[in-house]
């Protein structure tokens, strides 16, 4: 088994769960402790409402004993407020703390932060240098290639982040501009390990299949991979990726054994939160599991119409 480890801790598999917003809740992160990724992540959640003490970020962080190990994922660029926030994320008992400089949604871009401290390099080597000083958990980076095709910095980030005593950097092949469009440049993971002396440098981008998380590491030499799109609605990419990497058989899930995982997902969507909560979640969540079935298209037009809980799960029981 490939091995990673940042700092103290070791993970049991090279396999990362991305913080993904809308998406790594915690009932989503309840499904996929079953699969035992090698660690996974909070959504990602501001350093200013942490520090204030916002409770709808707090339950955001929420998590219990079988996700361990658990990152929390911050945002901001204020070296003071990641200094504390950091410090706030360690006492909630979390094994790691990632800065996010990846996210390319506007509404992230436009106030600095996410990918668009892409163009301030400096500027995150000082936030994870407070980072590092407040904790004893090990502090991790996300980054892309670059801001554009013009300034791809991911290199020169990698021995930043490695000087200011980060343990690990995941780098998604693609640039801010190019958001999810077009593929994943793999070679710009490959470049960030050749720039890379002790710092692990996790591959990210297109690995929505066994055989990718195989040929990523094959082609950069990647410590680890970080999937995030590829586990909306097949939880279970751990255990096929550690197998294709042992030379195992992947297991064939019949339809039945999926609809059981979305019905588990879907009780423990009702467990955490109210009836519409469940509600609006389970419409789209089921999309995911349904995607590759015929008249999936059929389905998803159905499951949007849904009106209660009591309708979701009749609606999946007769699929």
């Amino acid at each position: 088994m490939k091995k990673v480890q940042l700092g103290s801790l070791i993970l049991k598999n090279f396999v990362i769960y991305s913080p993904l917003a809308g998406v790594s809740d915690f009932p989503f992160r309840k499904v996929s402790a079953r699969y035992k990724p090698g660690l996974m992540y909070c959504e990602m959640t501001g350093m200013e409402p942490i520090v204030r003490g916002i409770k709808e970020t707090y339950r955001m962080l929420d998590y219990d004993e079988s996700m361990r190990p658990i990152g929390a994922q911050i945002c901001g660029t204020d070296p003071r407020l990641a200094r504390e926030a950091a410090k706030i994320v360690e006492d909630l008992g979390f094994d790691v703390v990632d800065l996010n400089c990846g996210c390319p949604v506007d509404k992230v871009t436009k106030k600095g932060c996410g990918s668009a401290m892409l163009r301030d390099p400096e500027l995150i080597g000082a936030v994870l240098s407070e980072m590092v000083a407040a904790v004893k958990i090990p502090v991790t980076v996300k980054v892309r290639a670059g801001w554009d095709d013009s300034c791809i910095n991911a290199p020169l980030i990698t021995q930043i982040a490695e000087q200011a005593g980060a343990k690990a950097i995941f780098v998604h092949g693609r640039t801010r501009q190019q958001a999810y469009r077009g593929a994943a440049n793999w070679a710009h993971i490959k470049a960030c390990k050749e720039a890379a002396k002790e710092i692990l440098v996790i591959g990210n981008g297109d690995i929505f299949t066994p055989e990718a998380a195989i040929r990523i590491v094959e082609e950069t030499a990647c410590d680890g991979v970080l999937v995030s799109r590829g586990t909306m609605g097949q939880p279970w990419l751990t255990e096929d990726i550690i197998a294709t990497f042992e030379g195992r058989e992947v297991k064939m899930r019949t339809f039945e054994e999926i609809k059981g995982v979305l019905l588990t997902h879907f009780d423990h969507s009702l467990q955490y939160k109210d009836e519409r909560g469940a509600l609006i979640d389970m419409r789209r969540i089921i999309s995911w599991y349904i995607k590759n079935i015929e008249q999936a298209r059929h389905f998803r037009r159905e499951a949007m119409e849904m009106k209660s809980t009591a309708e979701v799960r009749t609606f999946i029981q007769s699929l």
